[in-house]
């Protein structure tokens, strides 16, 4: 039995943000399913927002600014309080990044460099060319191993352990053993990130399984405002490879083949440079009412940034252009389409991480604080990995600190131990008649068909019947795999049945919500409710499946209004 005052779940930026936050203060581990620089944070490419005003078109700009667009961005859903937090600490997180090495690029003047994104009034983008996660990962990751922070990689949490209402460790399997151990702490952070892969049309990475999210809310933690999904307006056409708003932020345009820049119509004002909810939906419109190309998509034309341009600030987009879909867009127009990219909700908690049960927290995609509300402006996704895995692990460090030490929890954690493992070795040995690969499979396609972008009464009882059914055939499923070592097909398999309890919070939630807020678009009820609807879900885990509640939405100086771009 392996012991650390505060276990960081989650080898990501939120994870080792926390991490150097706890690790000075109390023995903290990290424990990561991919060593930590392979995390999905790498794959954020355009940057990350902060009102540094160093530019001379945003040298009006200021945190109060961010923070109004943000929760306009959010369609009023988000929390105000922890969005004027989140600004506030932008700009210190920023000069943190760059003092700890992350090679920013730079104005002619020396400082940091910033663009524009979608809903921002000023451009306040911080970028790194067009590979920011990777070099803010890289840099962390650094500081990690400076601070000798325990790093426990190739770990797949598998549960939390609970001793009445307070959580003292978690249970985790060693991929290349297949050992399963239990890890005793007074505090365990989660940052294991999105749930994109419930969709077939993700950008995310193959390890976006949501499983943090699913393993909280089986151990009776509730997730909040999961019918939220944002969908990218930019995903390479079959790959669904992500192509950075950066890309647009740059000068890029949206073009149909009709050769219209058609956000026009739209966006009149914003143009590609709106909020990523309208330009998805946008796109998703002109395909469906046949002026996108024959192949389902339309074109992001470069061609007239210049050659130098793309090379200086958009390599990485030009090499996948032209590795996956063998074009070179210093010559030709990208093909892209809307895919699933983000997830608004996660395990409810407040900004400093904590959630309804002690001495467990939660940062980054995972969690729902919640700064994005109905939907995330670009580049605060990377914002809210710094401040929050920050505020996070100050908060854990300082829980542990006035607390007595978990040993006095053996039994709980044996008793966990021993359930799954009992657990685990029931899967092993399954035989029935399904190919979970195949569920898999059916639950993804029913998510991108039914619960899209846009959305219907109909259509969401049909994938809430489909996810429903899906979750009762995947008692007979059967194993391949029956090894101890690297055995993939078991942890898939543990992961597929949190996917489908998360699959159905989302469209339980989004067939509840009868009005149309962000990246929830019902066209049978178009309107934002703000008299019925400005509240969160709240989703719970029951034998039954998810249990909805409500709660308000905190507003501290912005009242809603209607969203114009």
């Amino acid at each position: 039995m392996i012991h650390h005052q505060v276990i960081v779940v989650g080898g990501g930026l939120a994870g080792l943000r926390a991490a150097l936050e706890a690790a000075p203060q109390v023995d903290t581990a990290v424990l990561s399913l991919v060593h930590p620089v392979r995390s999905h944070s790498g794959a954020a490419q355009g940057g990350i927002n902060a009102a540094l005003a160093n530019m001379e078109a945003c040298k009006d700009d200021n945190p109060e600014k961010h923070a109004f667009d943000t929760i306009k961005g959010s369609d009023f859903l988000a929390d105000q309080d922890a969005v004027e937090i989140m600004t506030r600490e932008g700009p210190a997180c920023i000069i943190e990044l760059e003092h700890w090495g992350v090679p920013f690029s730079r104005t002619p003047q020396g400082k940091i460099a910033q663009r524009p994104f979608g809903g921002a009034g000023y451009p306040r983008t911080c970028y790194a060319a067009d590979k920011t996660g990777l070099y803010i990962l890289h840099t962390m990751y650094e500081q990690v191993v400076k601070q000798g922070v325990r790093v426990y990689d190739e770990w797949a949490i598998l549960s939390l352990i609970r001793d009445g209402d307070t959580c003292c460790g978690v249970v985790a399997m060693h991929l290349p053993t297949g050992q399963i151990e239990a890890f005793q702490a007074e505090a365990v952070i989660f940052a294991t990130g999105g749930a994109g892969r419930i969709y077939s049309n993700s950008t995310n990475s193959h390890i976006c399984t949501g499983d943090g999210m699913s393993i909280a809310y089986h151990a009776g933690v509730p997730l909040k405002d999961m019918e939220f999904i944002q969908f990218h307006p930019t995903a390479l056409l079959r790959t669904n490879i992500l192509i950075t708003e950066g890309a647009r932020g740059e000068g890029g345009y949206l073009v149909n083949r009709l050769g219209e820049r058609f956000m026009e119509k739209y966006a009149p004002k914003a143009m590609e440079l709106a909020p990523r909810d309208i330009v998805s939906r946008s796109i998703q419109t002109e395909i469906n009412e046949g002026r996108g190309f024959e192949d389902g998509c339309v074109h992001l034309d470069l061609r007239h940034l210049g050659r130098e341009k793309i090379l200086e600030r958009l390599p990485g987009i030009r090499a996948i252009a032209m590795d996956f879909a063998g074009v070179d867009p210093i010559e030709k127009p990208i093909p892209i389409h809307p895919g699933q990219h983000y997830t608004m909700g996660g395990i409810d908690c407040n900004y400093r991480g904590e959630t309804g049960l002690k001495g467990f927290y939660a940062a980054g995609e995972c969690a729902c604080v919640s700064v994005h509300g109905a939907n995330r402006l670009g580049g605060n996704s990377l914002l809210e990995t710094v401040v929050f895995g920050k505020l996070s692990g100050a908060r854990a460090a300082e829980f542990v600190r006035g607390k007595a030490s978990s040993q006095g929890n053996a039994n709980a954690v044996e008793q966990a131990l021993a359930r799954v493992v009992a657990e685990t070795e029931k899967l092993r040995s399954a035989d029935g008649k399904e190919d979970p690969a195949s569920l898999r499979l059916e639950m993804q396609k029913t998510m991108a068909d039914k619960v899209g972008i846009f959305r219907t009464k109909q259509e969401l009882a049909e994938g809430l019947a489909a996810i429903q059914a899906l979750q009762k055939r995947y008692r007979e499923i059967r194993l391949n795999g029956r090894q101890k070592r690297f055995n993939l097909d078991l942890l898939r398999n543990w992961e597929l049945k949190g996917m489908l309890d998360l699959s159905e919070a989302v469209v339980a939630g989004a067939l509840a919500r009868e009005e149309s807020r962000g990246s929830h678009s019902r066209t049978d009820f178009p309107k934002r409710d703000d008299v019925n609807w400005l509240k969160h879900t709240l989703a719970f885990h029951t034998p039954e499946g998810a249990r909805l509640e409500y709660k308000p939405v905190t507003i501290t100086r912005f009242q809603p209004e209607e969203r114009k771009y």
